[in-house]
């Protein structure tokens, strides 16, 4: 087992959680604010679907009250390496002449 931690605003948590859910190997999730627990639950492998609705609801309402959170998750094996930074930059505009 290994565990990641991640900080999120409160905006991003229910959109971050779900993306976490659905690579597979997530075995437990704890939202934290600051050295307090405020949510923790098991992530049951086949019972992402509608049973984990009740549970994404219920963050939802706590997302809404945490302007910044942490997000530890325990993983089954290895965790994934950090996805690469995507680039922040627009499109160049062509020049007129």
């Amino acid at each position: 087992m290994s565990w990641q931690t991640f900080k999120v605003s409160g905006d991003e948590l229910v959109r971050r959680v779900k993306e976490l859910i659905h690579e597979g190997n997530v075995r437990r999730v704890v939202i934290k604010q600051g050295d307090r627990t405020v949510v923790e639950f098991p992530v049951t492998v086949g019972v992402v679907g509608a049973l984990m609705a009740p549970a994404l609801a219920a963050l939802g309402a706590v997302a809404a009250l945490l302007s910044e959170c942490t997000i530890e998750v325990e993983r089954e094996g290895p965790a994934p390496p950090a996805p690469s930074p995507r680039p922040t930059g627009g499109r160049s505009r062509p020049r007129k002449s």
